[in-house]
């Protein structure tokens, strides 16, 4: 399988990265994109802000909407964002994972469950280790695992927490990630 979706996880500087991560990618990406960003309540219009930065189509994600290609979808802040199989995504209040609310391990352990080795998983930039070991769990159902070179990242410590884990991880400068998670999404996919 090629790829059935991406899932992104960042925080510190996450603003910035997630916006020249879409810009980089495909418009018509064969994949939805869904992303755990760390952030304050107070960040509400950050979907519009990005869909005016990037032209792409992003969304709050809301509970249990289907995910279409080429839209991205952001966890609200607040909740944790899962994935089903069922193709629909979900919403949980459960307590913070790591501290964070949503957390990017919950996103990605969900979306590995659910799509296996259709997944790619992205790690930019942030200051703690949360995605460290959902990119590892999508690795070891078989997707894949992009992460943003530490020394592009704003903040390296989420990418280096990620690279600890010792998975096998394509390692790019942030303007690089787009095209690359494009090939590996689009019609002449990368095989995996």
């Amino acid at each position: 399988m090629a790829c059935a979706i991406v899932v992104v996880g960042s925080s510190w500087g996450g603003v910035t990265a997630l916006a020249r991560l879409l810009n980089g990618l495909p418009r018509d990406l064969g994949a939805p994109v869904v992303v755990a960003q760390h952030r304050r309540d107070s960040e509400s219009m950050l979907a519009r802000l990005l869909s005016r930065q990037t032209g792409w189509m992003v969304r709050e994600a809301e509970d249990k909407v289907r995910m279409n290609p080429g839209t991205a979808y952001l966890a609200p802040a607040g909740y944790h964002l899962m994935v089903e199989r069922s193709g629909h995504l979900a919403l949980s209040t459960e307590a913070p994972v790591r501290f964070a609310r949503p957390s990017i391990d919950v996103l990605f352990e969900s979306a590995a469950a659910a799509y296996r080795s259709g997944v790619v998983g992205v790690v930019l930039t942030g200051t703690n280790d949360d995605g460290a070991s959902g990119l590892a769990a999508i690795v070891a159902r078989g997707g894949r695992a992009v992460v943003e070179d530490p020394a592009t990242a704003e903040r390296p410590a989420m990418p280096l927490a990620a690279l600890a884990t010792g998975i096998a991880a394509t390692v790019l400068p942030l303007e690089e990630i787009g095209p690359h998670v494009g090939a590996l999404c689009g019609p002449e996919a990368i095989p995996a």
